[in-house]
């Protein structure tokens, strides 16, 4: 497949169910560009916040009290120079500009933001939606972060709902539905690394001539 073909690809995923892992695989075989990290970096430049601000952020809302307590712990203090608090709108406009601009420049992998959503209309755009089975996930979490069998359960259930009420609020669609995306794949069936390969055998597919 020629680079000049390739589109960009938008991968939806739900915590544990490989998403970076395919993500990156994608992109070093068909040797585009990564957008996962990058995507923190530049927000934080534009909105001058700190990378760790941005990321902690990143596809979550803040609930009432998350608000009050971030706005109370910052208030003017005359040692310390204010720090400038960005609403949750604001970063997600921020981000969705981010992944605009790498749509349009060049093509590329771009892991969850609603990137679905935001180039939706881009006629160069495949989504793509990774989920798995709560055993399959909770297994793989607890390895990649070495964590136990209930705190890998307690992560996924707190990223599931926070993704849930994310894409709700700014895209007013069901993230889960199959329906928002071209391809949904369940990795606890078919394994990571068949579902790099089956993104490919996609690929190839829907760009014959």
């Amino acid at each position: 497949m020629k680079n000049a073909m390739l589109p960009v690809i938008t991968i939806s995923r739900q915590l544990g169910s490989g998403g970076a892992y395919v993500g990156q695989h994608l992109a070093k075989k068909l040797d585009i560009f990564y957008g996962d990290r990058v995507i923190i970096n530049k927000v934080a430049k534009q909105l001058s916040l700190l990378e760790e601000d941005v990321e902690s952020r990143d596809e979550k809302i803040l609930s009432f009290w998350d608000s009050f307590l971030e706005f109370s712990a910052f208030a003017p203090d005359p040692y310390f120079p204010p720090r400038i608090i960005t609403s949750d709108l604001e970063l997600f406009e921020a981000e969705s500009r981010v992944i605009e601009r790498i749509a349009k420049e060049r093509s590329a992998v771009i892991i969850g933001r609603c990137g679905f959503h935001i180039l939706c209309e881009y006629q160069n755009h495949i989504s793509i939606f990774l989920h798995g089975d709560v055993a399959f996930r909770n297994a793989r979490i607890q390895k990649l972060y070495k964590v136990s069998d209930e705190v890998a359960g307690k992560m996924i259930d707190k990223s599931d709902k926070e993704r849930a009420r994310y894409c709700n609020k700014f895209t007013g669609k069901d993230w889960t539905d199959a329906r928002n995306y071209d391809l949904s794949i369940d990795t606890s069936k078919i394994g990571v690394d068949r579902a790099v390969e089956e993104i490919l055998d996609y690929l190839e597919s829907v760009h014959q001539p």
